[in-house]
């Protein structure tokens, strides 16, 4: 006989930096036989109380603890198996989906396994020697698998438990079902994701890695409001693969592919982005303002940020944010072009967090209508244009693979850096005029919010920050339109996804939104 669930949720939960949850539940429930974290965050917004904040669920002496079940049934799905575009978060669960209900897969991926990957990342970060297909933003894993790792997401998703369930699966860390700002770290997911795609591959899936698809294949149909009706793909040595279910998970910068479904007349708009620089500041500077005199308290460890400002706009009529996005703690700022003649910048954090820097972007959103009207390949042309500055900036001082730089007091009081102190960046830094890099009317909105900042976070301006450009790629400024069934509006069978679609900003909402479409096709 199975003993009855009857649990108890506890919520808001205070628990010391010195105390113990278990002793917190024990003595709301002496007979307690097991409890079940739910969620946990910190809360130190009090100058001397920085405390734990714990969600549980709570089981007595005859209870047994809830297995939850994510096996799927098998499904019905015919025809030929779907294909897959893009090996990023969005493809990869897409694809997970698909063979965890019995329907095999052609997934495609123009660059390599996250091995060889790394070892190509490692000669530009190291030498400027830029491989195309195998860089930060494109290969096994997709641009997640070298920023940390995070897990944060705003997205309210059904599919949230069962993405962080398989991903402990295939070696995440538990507690990332928890943690009110859960990462596995750029380390650790580089080795889930080669067990995940072992399992893909056992389950029926193929992964062709190292094959770019160079055409959608598409024929005419007599319906006005979807054109066109998917047929399959074609890849860079001529091979066809015929279907008519086309999952598109390119990625935020896939531009060559961008710019072919606009041969092919796919129904795209433009899509508002952020644009910005990365702020690097020591990790001990940042412990300092948000945990003060708790900053070296062992369990509390490398301390994050999350910074906003707002601005109306009358004339034309806009909202004007500058905010940090991708906070690393305890991280890395890195080179992740993907163009040779173009520097973007990104940050990443190890599972352990502890490098000595803290970094995170600061960025300004651009509203594509006001800025750029109809123009659907303005924001992209915009983004290539920063880029390609950035990198010239950086030729013109003399430079060759390192990262533009600038000093934060430099950049504010619009004047040269003569010379930086050692950063985290691998590829190094290079002083430059960041300050002269973006159009004039954007860097005054950077000014007056990195100000207000310092007054929510004291120290923030300091000398020992340094900001380094440029960041663009915070998501993707083109929208390949889908309608209620999630396939594009204008072809039938063609199903955008994640973030290279305009659909989703992040791991986990990529996940999310590659399982959306799997279910979507394997039930129509």
């Amino acid at each position: 006989m199975v003993d009855q669930i009857m649990s108890l949720k506890l919520h808001n939960i205070k628990v010391g930096l010195d105390e113990e949850l278990e002793d917190h539940i024990r003595w709301r429930h002496p007979d307690f036989s097991s409890y079940h974290i739910l969620k946990k965050s910190v809360d130190a917004r009090r100058r001397h109380e920085a405390h734990f904040i714990y969600s549980v669920e709570v089981f007595g002496p005859k209870e047994t603890p809830p297995q939850t079940d994510f096996s799927l049934p098998p499904s019905r799905f015919t025809g030929a198996p779907p294909i897959i575009i893009g090996a990023g978060p969005a493809g990869l669960f897409a694809a997970l989906r698909f063979v965890e209900q019995g329907v095999p897969c052609l997934l495609f991926e123009q660059g390599s396994q996250a091995a060889q990957r790394m070892k190509s990342i490692s000669r530009y970060w190291r030498h400027g020697e830029l491989n195309p297909r195998n860089n930060v933003c494109y290969g096994e894993g997709g641009a997640g698998l070298y920023s940390d790792g995070k897990l944060i997401t705003r997205i309210k998703s059904p599919h949230i438990p069962y993405v962080m369930h398989k991903l402990v699966e295939f070696g995440a860390p538990e507690e990332i079902k928890y943690l009110a700002n859960p990462h596995v770290g750029s380390d650790r997911i580089r080795r889930v994701i080669p067990k995940l795609r072992e399992y893909i591959i056992s389950k029926g899936g193929q992964i062709h890695y190292d094959t770019k698809v160079t055409e959608l294949l598409c024929e005419s149909t007599t319906n006005a409001q979807k054109p066109y009706q998917i047929t399959g793909i074609k890849t860079e040595d001529g091979s066809t693969f015929n279907s008519s279910h086309v999952v598109l998970a390119c990625g935020h910068s896939a531009e060559d592919m961008f710019r072919h479904l606009q041969e092919k007349n796919v129904f795209m708009e433009g899509k508002s982005f952020a644009v910005g620089l990365r702020v690097e500041h020591p990790q001990k500077l940042i412990n300092q303002i948000q945990y003060r005199s708790h900053a070296e308290h062992p369990k509390l460890g490398a301390a994050n940020y999350k910074i906003s400002q707002h601005f109306k706009i009358e004339q034309p009529q806009k909202d004007v944010g500058v905010y940090s996005f991708c906070m690393c703690p305890g991280g890395y700022v890195l080179s992740s072009g993907t163009d040779a003649d173009a520097i973007v910048s990104n940050g990443m954090s190890n599972y352990n967090r502890n490098s000595h820097w803290a970094n995170s972007a600061l960025v300004v959103s651009i509203d594509y209508a006001s800025t750029f009207g109809k123009d659907t390949f303005a924001g992209l042309d915009f983004r290539r244009s920063l880029e390609k500055k950035a990198y010239q900036m950086v030729q013109n001082q003399g430079g060759t693979k390192e990262l533009p730089a600038q000093r934060l007091t430099d950049f504010l009081a619009h004047r040269p850096t003569s010379s930086l102190d050692k950063t985290s960046s691998p590829s190094g830094a290079q002083p430059t005029r960041l300050d002269e890099l973006f159009p004039s009317e954007l860097t005054p909105y950077f000014v007056q919010a990195i100000e207000k900042f310092e007054r929510s976070m004291k120290g923030f301006i300091s000398d020992d920050a340094t900001l380094f450009g440029v960041e663009s790629r915070t998501s993707c400024p083109i929208r390949i339109t889908r309608c209620e069934h999630l396939q594009s509006i204008s072809h039938q069978g063609l199903y955008p996804t994640g973030e290279g679609a305009g659909y989703a900003g992040g791991i986990t909402s990529a996940a999310c939104d590659g399982i959306r479409i799997a279910d979507q096709i394997l039930n129509t």
